[in-house]
């Protein structure tokens, strides 16, 4: 249920209401608007017993029933789109954003390098892989803390935010010492433990979408980092296994425009583990763009021809700084900037 404030709703009645709500024994979520104040139920798996006596409290414009099992990624609890910052970069706002490093964290030195590579050819916040989850068991698992490492100190020379996955509960608190952005990934969307313990840390959550699963399935897997009090999720579509083996995920273009129309949460795509190829990678990543994503996340490598993970995914410095020119020109198209552009592209004139 969403309880509309009235426009001159004071802040003591907005604390009355919520006060009221605990009492019934459910969770308060004040959300201000842009006029008015709005305050989500949750806690709730049926119709909220008793919701008349909301109605009567001081201030309160209306009481709206929220039919969708996803309360606080829906539209009707807030309609206007939710801007992540991390840092000086916001993910969801006008500007398209880039997010690209190495699948893997291999070295110190090819960290900072391709930290620094990526960074002056646009990218806005790196990524890179200190915990690998992979399908093998023998197959190189991540450097841990020691990438970690490395990934803070790219950050700290290049002044760009940095994401890593985390894969475990037990690692939330020391990846939160390094990383500006946890990563999701798909095979720990429904990690429902995991999630909560995000949710409590309280850091930006980039959250991949699983390998089948549903838009419903993500958007429940976003509220439960949601309703543990973290409202800073960004959507990632990486996509999804079909019955076709053309390329390694079948990239689901048309959840873009779907969950712009269910959810305020920010929408961006990887390109990279749905392709699985590096020549796919662009194309994909201008069709992304044009479909509505506010942003990318894509592999980048020196020489992928040597990666200890997804070599043939990754783009290589030149082939990266063709993706953001082309990139560029559809976000033009769009009436959209790309963060960390203008220089390169007066650089070029």
């Amino acid at each position: 249920m969403l309880i509309v404030m009235d426009t001159y709703a004071t802040a003591e009645q907005v604390e009355r209401v919520c006060q009221e709500v605990l009492e019934m024994g459910y969770q308060p979520h004040p959300m201000p608007g842009p006029t008015r104040t709005a305050v989500c139920i949750t806690g709730n798996d049926g119709p909220v017993r008793q919701s008349n006596r909301l109605s009567l409290l001081p201030g309160v414009a209306e009481l709206i029933k929220v039919t969708k099992p996803y309360k606080l990624v829906s539209r009707d609890w807030k309609a206007f789109d939710t801007v992540v910052e991390v840092g000086e970069v916001e993910i969801g706002g006008p500007a398209i954003v880039v997010m690209a490093g190495p699948c893997t964290i291999e070295s110190r030195e090819q960290m900072l390098e391709m930290a620094r590579t990526v960074t002056s050819l646009g990218a806005t916040v790196v990524r890179g892989g200190a915990f690998k989850p992979r399908t093998l068991p023998y197959s190189f698992q991540g450097l841990g803390e020691e990438g970690l490492k490395y990934l803070a100190e790219a950050r700290s020379l290049y002044g760009v935010p940095v994401v890593t996955e985390v894969m475990e509960t037990e690692t939330v608190d020391l990846v939160a010492e390094y990383a500006d952005i946890f990563q999701i990934g798909a095979r720990n969307m429904q990690n429902y433990a995991l999630l909560k313990r995000v949710g409590r840390q309280g850091k930006p959550v980039l959250l991949k979408r699983g390998l089948s699963a549903t838009v419903k399935d993500l958007l429940l897997a976003a509220e439960y980092i949601m309703a543990e009090g973290n409202k800073q999720v960004i959507l990632c579509e990486r996509g999804v296994r079909t019955f076709d083996d053309h390329s390694r995920f079948t990239l689901d273009l048309s959840v873009i425009p779907v969950l712009k129309e269910l959810t305020h949460l920010p929408v961006i795509v990887d390109p990279s583990h749905a392709a699985g190829q590096y020549a796919r990678v662009i194309p994909m990543s201008r069709a992304a763009i044009a479909a509505g994503a506010d942003g990318l996340i894509v592999e980048v490598h020196a020489n992928p021809a040597f990666a200890v993970c997804d070599g043939e995914q990754s783009l290589v410095p030149s082939r990266f700084e063709e993706l953001m020119r082309q990139v560029e020109r559809i976000a033009a198209a769009m009436d959209r900037p790309v963060a960390g552009l203008p220089s390169m592209a007066h650089g070029a004139e």
